[in-house]
């Protein structure tokens, strides 16, 4: 059963729970549980035991696709109380080079910042290595030296939230092996190596929040969460053509388009909107209107972290799309015009096994959390809060040096 991994997507719109088997370089999916989400808001639970009831329900129809009882799995995380800060550890190499422990101490060193004790650590993110002052080394495991310096992204989210999210997920009768920030999980599927190296952003449009993440050097060098998504679009809609949520959110999939320039004035449809008794006939033109101007202060608000961030001039490859609402017809168009730099929409390929329902971007981080998931299981990815699993295993090697150490000067 090592190979079995899980991964459980609590968004603000669906719960998703995917069972998968590791085999060779790819994951076979083997269940599949969705839910429509219930007490979930922006991401944030507000209701505990409706997000209980709906999770669980997710995880038990995973179960029967997959005949897996499940007992552990990676859980997706965000919502506005996310954030993230860049800090440096420098640590003294201990040997002729260097090991998993100068590395594990360097990543210790980088995490003693001040962090509010209501706080929680979910991610500590090497950005890249400097070996006595040389710059730009990305493993500098075995190389030689006498000072370590590592640049860490260390990313944080509130206590009691995170809290109430594992509380959440244990009621199904499941541990939390690890958290995962959503863009992260997503940028793994949608991101090629060039795109990393060359300098990417990761959009992640859900229902309730739009996740971004730098990545430079092919590493990640900033994350935010915006407290914004599909959901305000589709408000907008039922606020200005006066329609029920659900009503809105149907006809925004059907005949949603994010440019009022790509829809004919003459284009129409039929929907029951309130106070009226009959049919009313409402113009594509007129809703694209109202999507538009909601789509365009999202990416303004993108645009507005990516400067913030500083590293807007290195996004060379420029962004990347996915998410459920960036199945939006229009909206990479929009995109490319507000960010003014290319821009693609992307969702998992390559998949193999129960799949019909998961050839969309909305499941981009679904499939992120399973190969993080196998990550971990082969040791790649450290688990929570960031250095545990390497420390631990630095440890074992350094007694075993000892060890050989002593039974040299002992020996003739």
């Amino acid at each position: 059963m090592d190979d079995i991994v899980v991964g459980i997507d609590v968004g603000t719109t669906k719960i998703c729970t995917l069972v998968g088997r590791v085999e060779a370089d790819r994951i076979r999916i083997l269940g599949v549980g969705i839910e429509p989400s219930e007490g979930i808001k922006k991401g944030v639970i507000v209701d505990l035991n409706a997000a209980s009831q709906a999770i669980t329900r997710a995880v038990e129809k995973a179960e029967y696709t997959s005949g897996v009882e499940i007992t552990g799995a990676v859980v997706s995380l965000a919502g506005a109380h996310v954030s993230s800060i860049n800090s440096r550890g420098v640590a003294a190499i201990s040997g002729d080079t260097i090991d998993e422990m100068d590395v594990a101490r360097a990543l210790e060193a980088a995490q003693a910042v001040a962090i509010p004790h209501n706080r929680e650590i979910i991610h500590v993110i090497q950005r890249g290595f400097s070996v006595d002052g040389q710059s730009g080394i990305h493993r500098p495991l075995g190389m030689h030296g006498y000072r370590l310096e590592v640049e860490a992204h260390i990313i944080t989210a509130a206590q009691a939230t995170v809290e109430n999210l594992r509380q959440a997920v244990g009621a199904a009768g499941v541990e939390v092996l690890q958290f995962v920030l959503n863009p992260l999980a997503s940028g793994d599927v949608v991101l090629t190596q060039a795109e990393r190296e060359m300098g990417a952003a990761v959009c992640d449009i859900g229902g309730g929040t739009t996740d971004l993440a730098l990545y430079v050097d092919g590493n990640v060098w900033h994350t935010m969460v915006l407290a914004v998504g599909g959901n305000h679009i589709t408000n907008d809609i039922a606020h200005g053509l006066r329609l029920p949520f659900s009503q809105a959110e149907e006809i925004k999939k059907q005949h949603g388009y994010a440019l009022k320039s790509g829809v004919g004035a003459e284009e129409t449809f039929k929907v029951q909107v309130f106070g009226e008794q009959g049919l009313a006939e409402i113009s594509r033109h007129d809703m694209a209107h109202i999507i538009e101007a909601r789509v365009e202060e999202i990416f303004a608000l993108i645009l507005q972290e990516i400067k913030r961030s500083g590293y807007d001039g290195l996004l060379s490859a420029g962004m990347v799309l996915t998410g459920g609402t960036s199945a939006l017809p229009g909206i990479r168009q929009l995109a490319a015009q507000v960010l003014a730099m290319p821009v693609r929409t992307a969702q998992p390929e390559n998949l193999i096994g129960l799949v019909d329902q998961l050839h969309s971007p909305a499941f981009s981080t679904s499939i992120g959390l399973l190969r993080w998931a196998a990550a971990l299981t082969d040791g790649e990815k450290p688990p929570r809060p960031g250095v545990r699993r390497r420390v631990a295993r630095a440890e074992r090697q350094m007694d075993f040096s000892l060890l050989k150490e002593w039974l040299r000067r002992l020996l003739p």
